[in-house]
């Protein structure tokens, strides 16, 4: 319903900046909705990489209900560091009812698959996506769970993009990039005299 017509919600939210500031805001937007696109594609990839793996393990596990399985590890992947913890727990009680070994075997899949997701395939991804450094994510999802509950916690990423396109944009390009070159044309002013 929201967003059927966003451009109207767009030029409503620029209406709240200076009028010598509406079309820097604009351009900012634009390389917000940019970087969430790209933060978007990268985490899809790697749920697609986490779902199709996860599926392929646990049916080599015969463990039931892969498909639901594997869809959940993707769905769940969205939310770093505590999604992906948090969708072993299900084939765990599933490999319980079947065989003890299988236990340790979906455990053991698992940190593979994120360890694989983790350390090889992320890095890739999101360096070329969106390169947010983990302690970052970490605080963020932290910061935004503890003001905004679950909702925090799943929207903790989208909002650190959008705030990190902010800070860059504003803080670097707008204030610190003039502050420095008017810094240099002084100092080069200065020295010619």
């Amino acid at each position: 319903m929201f967003l059927v017509n966003t451009q109207a919600y767009r030029q409503v939210g620029l209406l709240l900046f200076p009028s010598f500031y509406r079309r820097r805001a604009d351009e900012i937007l634009s390389k917000c909705e940019v970087a969430l696109g790209n933060w978007f594609g990268g985490i899809v990839i790697n749920s697609i990489f986490v779902s199709t793996l996860s599926g392929l393990g646990l049916w080599a596990l015969q463990i039931d209900l892969v498909l639901a399985h594997a869809l959940l590890a993707g769905l769940l992947n969205f939310i770093p560091n505590i999604g992906p913890t948090t969708s072993v727990v299900f084939p765990i009680m599933i490999a319980l009812l079947d065989a003890p070994w299988k236990i340790v075997a979906v455990g053991i899949l698992y940190l593979i698959i994120q360890n694989l997701e983790s350390y090889w395939l992320s890095p890739i991804v999101m360096a070329k996506q969106v390169s947010l450094l983990p302690a970052v994510t970490l605080a963020s999802q932290i910061f935004f769970t503890t003001f905004f509950g679950i909702l925090g916690l799943i929207l903790a990423l989208p909002l650190t993009v959008v705030a990190k396109t902010w800070i860059e944009e504003t803080l670097f390009k707008d204030i610190l990039d003039p502050w420095k070159n008017s810094l240099s044309t002084e100092t080069i002013s200065t020295v010619d005299n």
